[in-house]
């Protein structure tokens, strides 16, 4: 499973090491009130993140998805995580997601995490398409894709869940740059 590194991180899946760490960031977004990492909770467990971890590494050797954590070179600390879903080789399209344990939110971890992933998703993966769907009142989701220039397409009605209630989600598109053949 492949490494994917930017200048201040690297973005690698996780590993049963991780539990301890991957909990404590879990609750620590859950204790913060964000209402986004809805599958998260203040009780969330290390055994609950190695079953996370096993769940990702099947997605891995699939290629339905590559879920990574986002960590710091030096220590090896982890800031939170990223990843594309809903892999479909034959639409080349997938689906972008990203999350910041909030100690270490507002420094630009979410859009070069994300600007990685999206750059891996096009030159790595051959997609041509990436969607970034976000809760309508998830504003800072929705300014780490505006940063990265994604296109706002629509308002989908009921097109996530959140705490089990339907919410209208914005879907936000990446579209890879077209290759010119040679003349």
């Amino acid at each position: 499973m492949s490494l994917i590194r930017t200048s201040r991180f690297v973005l690698r899946p996780f590993e049963k090491r991780d539990a301890a760490a991957f909990a404590c960031a879990v609750r620590e977004t859950a204790a913060a009130g964000d209402a986004w990492l809805a599958w998260g909770g203040e009780t969330y467990s290390e055994q609950e993140a190695r079953e996370w971890f096993r769940s990702a590494a099947v997605g891995h050797t699939t290629g339905t998805s590559l879920e990574y954590g986002i960590f710091t070179p030096a220590d090896n600390a982890l800031l939170g995580g990223a990843g594309l879903n809903r892999i479909d080789p034959d639409h080349r399209v997938a689906n972008l997601g990203y999350w910041v344990r909030p100690t270490c939110r507002r420094q630009g971890v979410a859009h070069e995490s994300a600007r990685a992933l999206a750059e891996h998703a096009f030159v790595g993966l051959g997609l041509q398409r990436v969607e970034i769907v976000v809760a309508t009142a998830n504003h800072a989701s929705i300014g780490v894709a505006r940063k990265m220039g994604a296109r706002l397409e629509c308002v989908a009605q009921n097109r996530l869940r959140i705490n089990g209630q339907p919410v209208s989600a914005y879907v936000f598109a990446l579209i890879a740059c077209p290759r010119k053949s040679p003349s």
